[in-house]
């Protein structure tokens, strides 16, 4: 069962604008095994919508978490931009607050370790909080003490109770799932230490509206953020966000940094101004969005089905979440592509959700030699064709379909 949204998931006023719809989509995630092929696949509506009272952009559907994350596929430390942007922050972090044996460094949605292993090996103490029992596994034998359970004001409340309180909180890529904001920023109240911050990145609602970056909206994320619509969620539980910078990750993100009672950077006001300035509290600003989608799609399918014609074979790069919206909404599936490689051997041997096309390791595309190949991971366009260049010597090209449809 999924629940229809009947007020904003930030302030709760009602109201919502629809921006964009996606239609019934699968779950992103959901890669299927050769069983489940011939078994209905649960579809679930994909609209995206507007609050003109707090200016937070969300989906308006929730599906439980349960079905979202129980057997969830995406292990970071398969990414290698992933690994050195952990790295880079925690020895940031490390000589920027001191940080030591007597500290200690939670991080919430903590994945398979891959940025809490750098405090291990610099003899700070961590603790990783992961709701995926699979997931927690992994960083349990890289020796990260890991809870699994979701986050919020209660199991924060047990965890400062046991004096786990966190001079760090790192919640990366994780609060854009999250149902209930309200508790889990609330949680991150109740777990900081007095002068401790909690450092937290999510995709910049910016970007995915200059960048058409559609492909990022599925049900795993509930909401598109700006600093206004942060702003306004973070200061309902007298937190305050002490410093922001706009970050490459995953097509463009925000970090801010979040505490008590400190000074606010200069940075924070100039880029709410910006924000006022673009028109982050109108729905003008957003209505446009659809239509550019609409546009990309008509290109991008345009060009495949000449491939097609003139006899090239065509595969697919990136088994994740952002091609699964793209290949369903844009209904590119086999009798286009032949195949999707990907590097986890998580993901290898399942099928993509919807469209059905086999998930096969990279090694397959020098093995195979497809003519043109469709990029799904586009945010990570550099390191992949980097890492294919071999299939790029001997003649192979790649797709790249957001922000705008260009062959490398």
């Amino acid at each position: 069962m999924t629940s229809g949204l009947p007020g904003c998931r930030s302030c709760g006023a009602a109201g919502l604008e629809l921006v964009l719809s996606l239609g019934r989509t699968p779950l992103a995630n959901a890669l299927l095994t050769r069983e489940q092929l011939s078994r209905p696949e649960p579809l679930y509506p994909l609209d995206l919508a507007f609050c003109p009272a707090c200016t937070l952009v969300q989906i308006t559907q929730t599906v439980p978490p349960a079905e979202l994350f129980a057997d969830y596929r995406y292990f970071s430390s398969f990414s290698d931009t992933m690994l050195r942007h952990a790295r880079s922050l925690v020895a940031g972090l490390i000589s920027e607050r001191q940080l030591g044996p007597q500290s200690l460094v939670v991080e919430i949605a903590s994945n398979d370790g891959y940025l809490l292993q750098n405090y291990t090996q610099a003899a700070v103490p961590v603790l990783g909080i992961e709701p995926a029992a699979n997931i927690a596994r992994e960083a349990e034998k890289r020796g990260i003490p890991t809870v699994v359970e979701f986050f919020g004001k209660d199991l924060a409340a047990r965890l400062a109770a046991e004096g786990k309180r966190a001079d760090v909180i790192h919640a990366h890529n994780v609060l854009a799932h999250v149902a209930d904001l309200n508790g889990f920023v609330e949680g991150i109240a109740i777990l900081v230490k007095p002068g401790g911050v909690a450092v937290i990145e999510a995709p910049y609602l910016k970007d995915l509206l200059d960048h058409c970056e559609f492909d990022t909206i599925y049900h795993e994320h509930l909401c598109y953020f700006s600093l206004t619509a942060l702003d306004h969620l973070f200061r309902r539980h007298d937190l305050l966000i002490h410093d922001v910078e706009r970050i490459p990750i995953h097509g463009g993100s925000l970090r801010v940094t979040v505490g008590k009672g400190a000074a606010q950077a200069p940075a924070v006001a100039r880029m709410l101004a910006e924000e006022a300035a673009w028109g982050v509290d109108r729905f003008a600003t957003y209505r446009d969005f659809g239509t550019r989608v609409g546009a990309l799609k008509a290109t991008l399918t345009s060009m495949l089905a000449g491939f097609k014609r003139r006899g090239d074979r065509i595969a697919a790069y990136g088994a994740a979440a952002k091609g699964s919206t793209l290949l369903n909404y844009f209904g590119i599936g086999r009798e286009t592509l032949d195949f999707v490689v990907d590097r986890s051997p998580h993901k290898q041997g399942r099928f993509m959700p919807g469209v059905h096309l086999p998930i096969l390791p990279p090694e397959r595309l020098v093995e195979e030699m497809p003519d043109e190949v469709l990029l799904l991971t586009w945010n990570f366009a550099d390191e992949i064709l980097e890492q294919q260049r071999i299939y790029r010597q001997l003649g192979g090209r790649f797709i790249i379909p957001v922000p705008e449809v260009r062959v490398a």
